[in-house]
């Protein structure tokens, strides 16, 4: 049975690859090697502890802690303090202190020192403006100071549309100034940031507009009523508002549209920048952070599942947020405005209520789903959230945060070090929720929220709807309930020489479909996700998509009748990979695994290349151009993932594509054989046509079947120039 190391630390990248320890003591019991907890299951959890002024806290022992997970309190398996003092003077100091009966040993170690591998920290400046910006600077470059060597190493990043770096990570105090000094002066030109207040004008104005109608109306009523001359006019002004209030409700529909969609684009813009980062981080040893400078990340619906995802890689990879909020002291708090934005919402509601009744069914669901967007997206509880949820700490309210930010060196160079072996022994890839008591009083814990209980495949981030598979796939005997399907093709392009196709199949029928009758709609909610491992087992990639899907109720039996097809490309060198590919349900907790294989060829432009052979099951026709390899001319040629084909359709369908060797003179040959059991059935020597602009001589066709028996065949294609021969073979089978 696989076993799990569970790194809920900064320190625990330093155990996962081996990096050596010295402890100060030979009796004492410090936080267990990497050799020593491969074959159990630990989770290290890294703590910080202040006291009520914000100074840390450095004189605690193991029985001053108390860890529960999910409420159940944990044995504590091993104790640390890191501190920056070298181990001699620490050790001089803890010789001279009283020592409490009964306590499990300290061990005290300098984080600098060799041993224990550099710390690390990246400045991050998202999207600001240029107050905003201005302030970050000079924050950061109070941080740095005048020192000659920086303490951790340091690397300065921007976020936009994209993640930049601007100055990799180094020792150098001269070198990030500079690179703080280039984050300051560039420009935001993605964004704008003003349509959350144009929307709550909108919605403001449009409530009046309805309290205005509705008043007209009113008023012609009663006209009419009374009779005379002045219900012709009367009806005339209610007709009039309710045009007016018609066309605010336009504009209101349009500037909310937009702010929704500038607001997910913003959201992941940052949250995938920060996932980036972070997993770029996993690697290196020793404690690390991220020092995020923002104005505020909002967390839409649509953003928050992967914001989920970036808080698990962030506990994974050991890295501690720390949310800076450069907008400084803000004259009115976000919590307010917030407030004000869902007022307008309610006012607009009340005028609708006044003006046509009842709201029931869609259009009250959807007020309240925007009341909930709204309290999502405040920007500084995104912050805070940030920080909080991953053991770091939100710094904002205030203009002087370069103050604040000597806290987080401190942080980085004196915590607490606990292992412990869970009691629940039940890794099934959810959530567990750790908390850090303290016996002593008035002081407070900064530590991460808990961890995903599963296998975690090396350093490859994991989103936060993977885990329940990955926990799967790390059981002994993974599950086979229902029919999955995968199949590798490679195709060793001129432009993308590792270039690799990953395709999974599942029936639809597999899967939940949650009605809701009263919407006449359905939803699922499913994922497939692909850990590739090379000769040696290691998980080198992971490919995965969550599938939410939704439709109409009526169409629910043709989609049930349907199959549901991955497909992702990846990039991986040459090789022979294993591809252990899962299909999980959510709601049933249901899953299927099959495992299938992928050749990587060897990518030399200077040789002549060859793809996988692939069967193919149909063909579809297709007016765009698009980058797929499948594709031939206006055809989109569909891979059979079971390579079978029935005797009825005359024919099978085969494609393969031929990469000439740069700078060759003459032309491929390729020869087609058929055997089964060692014994030929066809064996034709065949043309390719010439390259295409891309340099890809693309072959498909068809190949009788009608005088084969039924039985499962090898498709062999060998290609062969002045100086190369290949052969690429795939199984198939004929089906009465």
């Amino acid at each position: 049975m696989k076993r799990l190391i569970l790194s809920a630390s900064i320190f625990g990248v330093v155990l996962a690859i081996g990096w050596p320890v010295l402890h100060s003591r030979a009796q004492q019991k410090p936080v267990p090697k990497v050799q020593e907890v491969m074959n159990t299951t630990a989770v290290l959890v890294d703590i910080v502890v202040k006291d009520r002024r914000g100074r840390v806290v450095k004189d605690l022992s193991a029985d001053d802690f108390e860890v529960l997970e999910d409420g159940v309190k944990q044995t504590v398996d091993g104790f640390e303090r890191i501190s920056r003092e070298s181990g001699l003077v620490a050790e001089a100091k803890e010789k001279a202190a009283p020592k409490p009966a009964n306590t499990t040993p300290v061990t005290v170690r300098d984080p600098n020192d060799k041993q224990m591998g550099a710390t690390a920290m990246a400045l991050v400046f998202d999207r600001l403006s240029p107050d905003a910006r201005n302030r970050a600077r000079q924050a950061a470059l109070s941080y740095v100071g005048s020192v000659k060597e920086l303490s951790a190493y340091t690397g300065v990043y921007s976020v936009n549309l994209s993640l930049s770096a601007i100055q990799s990570f180094t020792r150098d105090p001269q070198l990030v100034k500079l690179g703080i000094e280039k984050a300051g002066v560039r420009a935001s030109a993605s964004f704008t940031g003003g349509s959350a207040g144009n929307a709550q004008a909108s919605l403001n104005k449009e409530a009046q507009a309805l309290n205005a109608a509705t008043s007209a109306a009113n008023a012609a009523s009663a006209a009419g009523a009374a009779g005379g001359a002045g219900a012709g006019a009367a009806g005339s002004a209610a007709g009039a508002a309710g045009v007016d209030a018609q066309f605010i409700e336009m504009n209101r529909r349009m500037t909310e549209t937009y702010e929704a969609l500038e607001r997910n684009q913003q959201g992941f813009a940052t949250v995938n920048s920060l996932m980036a980062l972070v997993n770029s981080m996993a690697t290196m040893p020793g404690r690390k952070a991220v020092v995020y400078f923002s104005e505020g990340i909002a967390i839409p619906p649509d953003v928050a599942q992967q914001f989920r995802s970036v808080v698990n890689a962030a506990n994974r990879a050991n890295v501690a947020i720390y949310a800076v909020d450069a907008a400084g002291l803000r004259t009115e708090s976000t919590l307010s405005q917030t407030r004000d934005t869902v007022n307008a919402i309610s006012a607009r509601r009340q005028g609708q209520l006044a003006s046509s009744g009842p709201i029931v069914g869609d259009a009250l669901t959807k007020q309240l789903e925007r009341n909930e967007d709204q309290l999502r997206g405040d920007p500084q509880s995104g912050l805070m959230a940030l920080s909080q949820e991953t053991g770091g700490t939100f710094i904002g309210n205030g203009n002087d945060i370069g103050e604040k930010l000597k806290e987080v060196d401190e942080d980085m160079n004196t915590y607490y070090l606990v292992s412990y072996t869970p009691s629940n022994g039940n890794f099934d890839g959810k959530f567990r929720k750790i908390e850090v008591k303290l016996k002593r009083g008035g002081l407070t814990v900064q530590a991460r929220n808990g961890y995903y209980a599963v296998n975690t495949p090396g350093y490859v981030p994991v989103l936060y709807y993977e885990t329940p598979a990955l926990a799967i796939l790390a059981k002994p005997n993974p599950p086979i309930t229902f029919p999955v399907l995968t199949l590798g093709t490679n195709f060793p392009e001129a432009t993308r020489p590792l270039r690799s196709v990953v395709e999974v199949q599942a029936p639809a029928s597999a899967f939940t479909f949650v009605q809701d009758h009263d919407k006449k709609t359905f939803q699922t909610d499913f994922s497939i996700v692909v850990l590739i491992r090379d000769r040696e087992r290691q998980v080198v990639g992971k490919l995965s998509r969550q599938y939410v899907l939704r439709g109409p109720l009526d169409k629910l039996e043709s989609v049930k009748g349907s199959a549901i097809r991955f497909y992702k490309e990846t990039e991986l060198p040459p090789g022979r990979y294993e591809l252990e590919a899962i299909a999980y349900d959510a709601p049933s907790e249901k899953a299927s695994v099959r495992i299938g294989s992928l050749d990587v060829a060897d990518p030399t432009e200077t040789k002549l290349r060859m793809s996988s052979v692939a069967i193919i099951q149909r063909i579809a026709t297709t007016q765009e151009k698009t980058e797929n390899p499948f594709q031939v001319g206006e055809s989109l040629l569909i891979p059979s993932l079971t390579g079978i084909t029935h005797k009825a359709l005359k024919q099978m369908l085969f494609y393969f594509v031929v990469y000439p060797a740069r700078g060759a003179k003459a032309p491929a040959e390729f020869r087609l054989q058929i055997t089964q059991n060692g014994k030929s059935f066809a064996d034709l020597p065949l043309k390719l046509a010439a390259p295409d602009d891309k340099g890809r001589s693309a072959f498909a066709s068809g190949i009788p079947i009608e005088s084969l028996s039924p039985g499962g065949y090898a498709l062999r294609i060998t290609v062969k120039d002045e100086q190369t021969t290949l052969t690429r073979s795939t199984p198939f089978m004929i089906e009465p």
